[in-house]
This record gives C-alpha cells, structure tokens and sequence, in this order.
C-alpha cells in the first residue's frame, strides 16, 4: 500500500516519466527496460533523455504563442474575438481564453503547465545526476556543456512556476528519495524568495560551461547568455512589489503549512541591486545588440523606402548608432519577429524554443491576425489602449494624451501630456503620411515606426504575397466600413477594430487553410531589449538611473526606433525617479508588446487589479453582418449614421483619446459616455487571489504538505 501511495504521489505531482514531445521520447527506453547505465553510457540515448527534457518547454510551457495557453494572452493589450461567445471547455492542458477572462476557473480547472514543468524537472534531474557516467563524449567541455543546458532547463521550469504560482514545491537536487517517509516525500512549498535565489545560483552555474554561442543545429539550446538572461528576470521578479515588501491581506495569507510566510514582508533595496547586477552581466559579455536593418531606397507596398527624420546637419549624414543614414527602423524591428531573419541572425534574441513552440504556435497567433481577405481568421485585436500609447515620429505623445489634466498641479509632470488637439480628416494620397495609404484617419499619421510595424490600422495595407491570385496581393484593408473584413455574423470579426501586425511577414497568407503558406517565426522569449529595460527599471528602483544608464538602455532601444540617437524629443533625459518609472514602463509596453510579458508585468508590478477590473470595450455593433451595403446612408441604422459621423470627423474608430495615469493604465469610459464605443464585457480579477494562481487542486489531494494560493 505504501508503495502504490509513492508511485501515485510521483504521477500525481507532475514528475512522471512520460514525455509529450511529439520527436523526442524518452519513453522508449522504459518500454525496452533499459537500465539507467544502459541509457547514459549510449550517446545517442544520453542526447535522446537531454532533448526530451527540452520538449516540456512546448505547449504550456511557452513564453509566446496562440490563446488559450500563455497569460500573455490575458493582458491588456489584446483580444481574442472568437472565444467571446461563450464560455468553452478547457481542452486538454489548458485553461480556456473566456475561463480565464471572466475569472471562472480554480484549482480544479485543467492547467498544464505545472505538470509539465515537473515533468521536465524530474528528466533534468536525472540527467544532471548520470550524465558524467557517459565517456562517449568528444571533449570535457562538451559533456560540462551537456550538463550546464540541463541544470539551465530545470532552473527554467522553476522560473515558470515561480512567475505563475508564486512559492512551489523545491525539489532535492539529486531527486525524491522513493524510500523515504510520507512526510519527506510531500515537499511543501518554499518562500519565493528563496526560489529566486535558487533559479539565480543554479543559472550562474550553468552559464560557467554552456557555449557562448550555439551552431544552426543548435540554435534553440540554452547559451551563456540565456542562463545570465534568466537569472536576472528571476532576480527581478522577487526584487518587484509583488514579492518585495509586499504586505497585503493577500501576501499576509499566502504561508506554508507551518504557516511562514512565503512573500517577504520586508522590502529590501538590495533585491534590485542584484537584479540590476544580473542584468549587467549580460550587457557585458558583448554578445548582444539590437537588429539593424540596412536602409532602403526601392519602394514597394511590401517593403516600403526607408522614411527619414526631418534633415540634421550631423545625424543625417552619419551611420547608425551616432546618426540614421544607413539603417531602417520599421524594417529592423519588423525583421525581428516575422521570419525575416533566422534565429542565428539575429543579435538580439537570447533564449527561443525555436520551432518547438507547440500546438498553439506563433503561426497559429497570425492565423488569427490575418483578414479574412487573406483567408484567416480576423479576430485578434489591439486595444485603443496601446494604439494611444505608441509615440509620435519625433517622439512626442500622441495629440491631445491626457489634455483634461493639463490644469492639475500634480499631473503635469507626468511625460505623458499633450494638449495639442489631435489630427482629423484623412489622407487623400498615398504620398502625404507615408506609409498611409489613401483614406486613412490622420490619427494614424506620423507615428514613430514601430507603430506601423505592430499595429494593423484601419486601413492599413496587408502584403499578403503568397496569395495565388495576383489581385489579392498588397491590399489595403478596412474594418467596419461594409467591407468583407469589417464586422459580419458569426464569430470572425475584429472586436475592436483595430489588428495586429506584428509578427506577420509580407508573403504571410493562410490561403487553403494551409499554415505552411505562412513563414516560420522565431519565438522571442528572452532576447536584449528586455534585458535593457530591466537593467534600466532596477537602477530607477534604486533611484540611480543617471543619464549614462538611460542612453546604454531605454535610449538604445529609441535609437533604433528612431533612425538614430541623440534626437531632441525621443532621447530620454533624466527625471524623478516617478517620471522614468513611467517612462520606462511604457517602454515595455510598447517595445515588448505581446512577447508574453504584459501580463506577468503587471503581477509584479501589483497593479492587474488596477487595469483588469475595468470593462472591456468593442466597436458599436451598427450593422446585422450584410457585407454588400451600396454606401446609401439613408438605409441604415441611427447608430451606424452615427459611426459614419464619427468616421468623418476623424473620431472612427474609436474617437477621443484615452486618459492614461502615471503607471501607464487609461481609462476608456468618456469616449463609452459619447457612443464611440460599447461595454462588451466587465473582467473580473480578484485582488485577493488573482496574483497567482491556484495550485492543481489533485497536486494537494497526494501531498498534504503543499498549501493553496489565498482564497482559491
């Protein structure tokens, strides 16, 4: 009896033996009873275990991809229309996008990742412990290497747990002893601080033999950097307000099952000094810089001429980074996330899972980007939110951000001021706001590029190369106008009005509901932007971020954006330590935007409940789903006269300009009081259990030592 109760105990926690991996399965070898010194005296066996304890990382486990499965897809700063119906099932492993959405799930509710990510600790373990029986390697520095890419995969599962669960269950480094008593067996949940610290130590070890680079055969295998890379997002996220000083009812209810508690109650400046630290290192090894693509003089709807900044007498005439001459901003950051460019290409990614992303890959994301034009899915939205938060192209706010503070005393520091009104009216030609095309609201005008390489406007032209027919190439695209793309009956419309670009390629189409048309894109889930940004957030924390530190970080990232550095407007300069807070998380609001991050941000940050307990607004439904309206306004509705009003003064589709305070949060509800938009659903997130999630509720039925999440 006591047996069968450990061998429960190991299924049930999530540290079974069976594999996912739909390539690399490990499983063989138990079926031929093959014995441990069998498998890790054979080479190929021994590199079989390693890479099946990689294949955990699919699925569940990303950082990027589909709805369904990663928090990201939670955040604020998208929406996935067709799940909007109704509430569906989880599927197998996952949490379902409307589950999470209206807040109707709990411990019982099917959550992949923590098994997986056990899973993949049990295999990691394992190999850690057997690997040196193995002398079939070529060199020492290769079987060290070996083993550094296995303690930096089980590290890795920890930090996903951390970033979820908050405080999980510390494994025995060398495995569970099976003999051991009930009670040593049943791991209870250690403090997340003391997680952190574990996920740091054991990346700095694996960083001292894993290579500095990898080969094309290798490419989604862990670097030198990705381990420094990883220790420092583990060492920020205990230096943030969730877990760092953190004396809510909820942090006071969150113990073990002494009842200790496991978020620190005292906060600790040193905490963000050893982020900051970690963050340096990588910043160091001189291995990582952000993309660059060359400038362009050929004009194409696909690839579009490099625009250039207004004419100065020194950037104008010197190369990247002192000046633009020679680089495309649009390009460079568009190339970094739509298959343009490899993975061994590009300088900036550090980690990626490469093509073993899983079921719900990047692809299947721009599945749901696509118009119906190009026969996807069209029901993936931005938000007014992140549209507004997007700057100028000579860095100044959007027209108009915030104007009815513009007489409050203590708003007017906020960067986030502008009381210019903003732009109506619309192009007439393609030559006036480039890349406009022809009949686009002005709103949309001159922004900085990486708007235009993000965001999917009314308007906006879809390249769409791959379509066989030539006439359903580079068209340009309208949401809510009676067009195909605009608003029909059943689930595939664009809630929001606005799509997303970012990660489509211009040869991207899903034509015959083949993903294959569609360009393989790498996954970023770790790559130099966001170590910049980190290294740039944990000084400010510190109240050192000096202008030496802003332009090695935040202002690298605008030097790219912008075609050069030193530019009056865009270039950072130095503030109260409230203002570059600001700054700086709206940096990663945009620079970061749908990489898996928002979501997580805004736990740490301890402000989701701020931004997710507010209604999630739609475009005003003004038409039943008939696609071949004539144009004659007289047979419509009073509310799509309405819309039509609003499109002509330059308010469509939204209209107005969202308030956004000094975390970066806007509130929408002025432009809902003037019709331009329509309450869809009010979110639900919990302040007093929402930061984490619950803990498997069949995890907790085996092991009696490992306690709830608060309230779940």
């Amino acid at each position: 009896m006591k047996k069968k109760l450990y061998i429960l105990l190991i299924s049930v926690l999530g540290l079974s033996i069976q594999s996912c991996s739909d390539y690399l399965d490990s499983d063989y070898i138990f079926r031929d009873r093959e014995t441990i010194e069998k498998v890790f005296t054979d080479r190929d066996k021994t590199e079989a275990w390693l890479a099946n304890a990689f294949s955990y990382l699919s699925d569940a486990c990303a950082d990027v991809c589909n709805k369904r499965v990663t928090p990201h897809c939670f955040a604020d700063d998208m929406y996935y229309g067709d799940d909007d119906g109704s509430i569906q099932e989880s599927k197998e492993g996952e949490l379902s996008y409307n589950e999470f959405k209206e807040g109707l799930y709990d411990e019982n509710t099917k959550q992949g990742m923590w098994e997986r990510c056990y899973q993949g600790i049990r295999q990691a373990t394992i190999f850690i412990q057997y690997v040196d029986m193995n002398d079939k390697f070529e060199s020492e520095a290769e079987r060290l290497d070996y083993k550094a890419q296995a303690r930096f995969v089980r590290a890795y599962y920890y930090w996903l747990l951390l970033r979820r669960y908050g405080p999980v269950p510390l494994l025995p480094d060398n495995g569970l002893d099976y003999d051991a008593s009930y009670d040593e067996l049943a791991t209870p949940r250690a403090p997340y601080e003391e997680i952190a610290d574990y996920i740091s130590q054991e990346m700095a070890l694996a960083a001292k033999d894993l290579a500095l680079t990898r080969g094309q055969n290798s490419a989604a295998r862990p670097t030198r950097g990705a381990a420094l890379s990883a220790r420092a997002l583990a060492l920020i996220y205990a230096a943030s307000p969730l877990a760092n000083g953190n004396n809510d009812e909820f942090a006071q209810l969150l113990v073990d099952d002494k009842g200790n508690r496991l978020l620190s109650p005292e906060y600790s400046e040193e905490k963000w000094a050893k982020a900051a630290a970690a963050a340096k290192d990588v910043m160091d090894l001189g291995v990582y810089e952000l993309y660059t693509a060359d400038r362009r003089t050929t004009d194409s709807p696909a690839e579009p001429a490099t625009i250039n900044p207004p004419y100065h007498e020194v950037y104008s005439n010197a190369n990247y980074p002192e000046g633009w001459k020679d680089i495309d901003p649009f390009e460079s950051y568009r190339s970094v996330f739509n298959g343009q460019i490899d993975i061994l290409s590009n300088p900036e990614l550090i980690f990626s899972r490469g093509r073993n992303i899983g079921g719900q890959s990047i692809r299947d994301m721009v599945v749901h980007q696509l118009p119906l034009t190009a026969t996807g899915w069209n029901t993936s939205g931005l938000t007014q939110k992140i549209v507004d938060a997007y700057y100028m192209n000579d860095g100044s706010n959007c027209p108009g951000m915030n104007s009815e503070y513009a007489n409050v005393p203590e708003y007017n520091n906020n960067h986030r001021l502008d009381t210019r009104p903003r732009a109506t009216g619309f192009t007439t030609t393609a030559e006036e706001h480039k890349p406009l095309a022809a009949g686009v609201s002005l709103q949309y005008a001159d922004r900085e590029p990486r708007f235009y390489a993000s965001v999917a406007y009314n308007g906006a032209y879809w390249y769409l190369g791959n379509e066989k027919e030539i006439a359903d190439r580079n068209k340009q695209i309208f949401y809510y106008r009676g067009k195909r793309d605009g608003y029909n009956a059943g689930m595939f419309w664009l809630r929001t009005g606005i799509g997303v670009m970012k990660y489509v390629h211009p040869d991207d189409t899903y034509q015959n509901n083949s993903i294959d048309n569609l360009r393989y894109k790498p996954e970023p889930a770790i790559r130099y932007a966001d170590i910049l940004l980190m290294y740039a957030e944990a000084m400010n924390e510190m109240n050192q971020c000096s202008q030496e530190v802003l332009d090695a970080t935040i202002n690298k990232l605008r030097e790219r954006a912008y075609n050069g550095t030193n530019l009056e407007y865009p270039r950072v300069t130095e503030g109260s330590q409230q203002q570059l807070r600001t700054v700086i998380r709206t940096e990663r609001f945009i620079e970061m935007a749908w990489e898996g991050h928002r979501y997580s941000d805004l736990i740490r940050w301890k402000i989701a409940g701020k931004v997710f307990n507010r209604p999630i607004y739609f475009l005003n439904r003004a038409w039943s789903g008939n696609t071949s309206w004539n144009g004659d306004e007289s047979s419509v509705s009073a509310e799509y006269k309405q819309l039509i009003q609003n499109w002509k003064d330059g308010n469509y589709p939204i209209g107005g300009i969202p308030q956004i305070d000094e975390d970066g949060i806007a509130d929408l509800s002025e432009m809902a009081k003037k019709g331009y938009i329509t309450v869809a659903t009010e979110r639900k997130f919990d302040e007093s259990r929402d930061y984490l999630w619950p803990v498997p509720a069949a995890d907790r039925l085996i092991n009696e030592n490992l306690s709830q999440n608060p309230k779940w």
